[in-house]
């Protein structure tokens, strides 16, 4: 991972900056849950070492709903939620593609999860959080 570059991204007024270690090309998920539907999240879940918030912790704000384990994170100022900590891996952040910088030239490769059969299908999504050499 020393060689992983860090990729910047950010809400849509730039009060909340982050940054995720990522390849050049990483997997997306596309979840047909009711929050991630409406909201247009495309998912990239990473470890907690390769996620820092750079700037604006103190414009976020914090929803929880159904079982309160995912700490959905929105920027206070213009609402994007560009990254929070999932359900399905709470040990790692999901960073929200669309929220990625331009300029970080990431290749998505997009692929469907069944968040609305949540229960039969969040353990697919575990080993995204894990540390890989």
């Amino acid at each position: 991972m020393t060689d992983t570059p860090w990729r910047a991204g950010g809400c849509h007024c730039g009060a909340v900056r982050f940054e995720a270690a990522l390849p050049d090309a990483v997997e997306a998920q596309e979840c047909n849950c009711s929050i991630c539907a409406k909201a247009g999240f495309l998912h990239i879940i990473v470890p907690e070492s390769r996620f820092r918030l750079v700037s604006g912790e103190d414009a976020l704000t914090a929803y929880r709903f159904n079982t309160g384990v995912a700490k959905h994170l929105f920027c206070r100022h213009c609402g994007i939620k560009s990254f929070y900590r999932p359900r399905s891996n709470p040990d790692g952040w999901s960073v929200n593609a669309r929220c990625m910088d331009e300029s970080s030239g990431l290749t998505l490769n997009v692929k469907p999860f069944d968040g609305r059969h949540w229960e039969d299908h969040g353990a697919e999504l575990a080993h995204l959080s894990k540390e890989t050499l």
